[in-house]
């Protein structure tokens, strides 16, 4: 079995070119690609199949040709990666499969347009993020309160006044399962300058991880919903890189890089 690896702003992913939809990928077959020491080693896989092929998103066919189906290192099966539709986009392009510039890409989360620019960087058209009230997490034993936002997939981002390198992010932090019945990806930020924040994030699913797209969105959401704003451009900084937002009145954009680093053969029979 072909993969490609690649990662944007060290996010990283497993990605499995699977254009006939011939591939049925178990929740243990990812999360043995997945594993840092016995398999490849990724946040995350991204099967590459056609739109019309997959049943639960046929329907955005017309607009897109490719599928991103996205897998969490655990096997679940999210919306939305924001990071994640960046860099399948890096690959159709390297592949051949897209031509550079804009195009569409069809996700759990809706059909997402991405543009790749002259610098590198891959913009992606995210959507307009829901503010959908307040909620409280646990981190670290400190509790935290932050801005429940949807982006396709649940956040919960919370302002905290002291450095994000404090806190120890390797256990999920605990939350309100009322409000969040399937779990959610927790974002810690604080302000490092005028519409500068730096953000760590658990990722449901996935532990703690060196970026999240959709996770820099959210965060820049609550950032710019503390500074009473709804738009502006904000740089979110993460343990992976530095990655670009811009809130518009009815969508918000991610820009950042998006790199392929290695290729190979799985030898594992799924």
């Amino acid at each position: 079995m072909r993969f490609v690896k690649g990662h944007g702003t060290e996010n990283d992913f497993v990605i499995l070119p699977d254009a006939d939809a011939t591939l049925d990928l178990s929740a243990g077959d990812v999360a043995a690609l997945c594993d840092r020491r016995a398999g490849i080693g990724a946040d995350g896989v991204l099967r590459v199949v056609r739109t019309k092929l997959c049943p639960e998103v046929s329907g955005q066919a017309d607009e897109a040709e490719w599928f991103m189906d996205y897998r969490n290192a655990d096997g679940g099966i999210p919306e939305m990666c924001g990071n994640g539709v960046r860099v399948f986009a890096r690959y159709l392009v390297d592949a051949g499969l897209a031509a550079p510039g804009e195009f569409a890409v069809a996700t759990r989360g809706g059909v997402k347009r991405v543009r790749l620019g002259a610098s590198g960087d891959v913009t992606v058209d995210m959507g307009r993020p829901l503010v959908l009230g307040e909620s409280r997490a646990t981190v670290d034993g400190r509790e935290c309160r932050g801005v429940n936002v949807n982006m396709g997939n649940p956040h919960l981002a919370c302002a905290v006044a002291e450095p994000v390198a404090g806190f120890d992010l390797g256990r999920e932090p605990h939350f309100d399962r009322g409000v969040y019945p399937q779990g959610v990806n927790v974002e810690i930020f604080n302000a490092v300058g005028d519409h500068k924040v730096s953000m760590r994030v658990h990722e449901r699913g996935s532990g703690e991880t060196r970026s999240c797209g959709t996770g820099a969105v959210a965060t820049a959401v609550a950032a710019a919903h503390a500074a009473g704003e709804t738009t502006g451009t904000w740089e979110v900084r993460i343990l992976g890189g530095t990655v670009t937002v811009m809130l518009e009145e009815d969508t918000s954009y991610l820009s950042g890089p998006a790199v392929l680093v290695a290729s190979g053969e799985w030898p594992a029979v799924l």
